[in-house]
């Protein structure tokens, strides 16, 4: 949710077939993503008590839409459609548009727009970022806030990478996840190989993801540039930072 010559399209690709099993192994993992929208939520409502239309950008599977939704007259958008289609299935009632959020045009604007769990990052290069968020801050109504979660920054990307082994049990499905991960300049690059195994048989999975590795710096300056005053929280929702901004005019 990588490269040229569309970041978001070659992401949303690889992702498709790994939908299902995404959750599986983030529920395992003990993500708590209802712990981070009700931060979220206080995120907004702290700048904007009377906000009341939402988008969650690059959704994914619903995960912090769900727990965002009774807050909000929420909507979602992600260029995969898998992972849509799996959305639009944890949150029923709820729209989940499939497009890019660097070029999503509703046709309206929101109270809130939040991109989370460091979706931003596969925005690369650094233009392709400015370009996401000032897309994003043009869907805020003024006065709107937009909560950005950021992958890692450069100072923060242990190097030589890493090497990790997952794997959990779902309902109908096993999983088993083993990825290793490394840095060329300001791009991180992590491969991951998926065992997804069902009662229909065993899928083997390749994705290759890119992440740009940002600074505070580049965020901020992406956020000014769009219209936003801009607040950074370096812990955020899991340690990975956080921003947060308010559209001007």
């Amino acid at each position: 949710m990588l490269g040229n010559p569309d970041p978001s399209l070659r992401s949303a690709a690889v992702y498709d077939r790994a939908a299902q099993a995404y959750d599986v192994l983030h529920v395992a993992r003990g993500k708590d993503y209802a712990a981070e929208a009700e931060r979220v939520v206080a995120e907004v409502r702290r700048r904007l008590p009377s906000a009341c239309a939402l988008l969650d950008a690059a959704c994914g599977t619903g995960g912090h839409l769900r727990h965002l939704a009774p807050s909000f007259e929420a909507e979602g958008v992600d260029a995969s459609p898998a992972m849509a289609a799996r959305a639009r299935e944890r949150v029923p009632g709820v729209v989940v548009h499939e497009a890019d959020l660097r070029t999503f045009d509703p046709g309206r604007t929101y109270d809130a727009v939040v991109c989370l769990f460091s979706s931003i990052g596969y925005l690369v290069p650094l233009e392709e970022l400015r370009r996401g968020i000032a897309n994003l801050a043009r869907l805020l109504a003024p006065g709107g806030v937009l909560v950005v979660e950021p992958w890692f920054m450069p100072a923060s990307w242990r190097d030589p990478g890493i090497v990790l082994a997952e794997a959990a049990e779902g309902e109908d499905l096993a999983v088993a996840r083993v990825s290793r991960s490394w840095r060329e300049g300001s791009v991180s690059h992590v491969e991951m190989q998926w065992l997804v195994a069902s009662g229909d048989g065993i899928e083997h999975v390749v994705e290759h993801h890119e992440m740009g590795l940002y600074t505070v710096e580049e965020y901020r300056a992406a956020f000014t540039d769009a219209g936003c005053t801009v607040e950074h929280d370096p812990d955020g929702l899991i340690g990975r930072g956080l921003f947060t901004g308010v559209r001007q005019g």
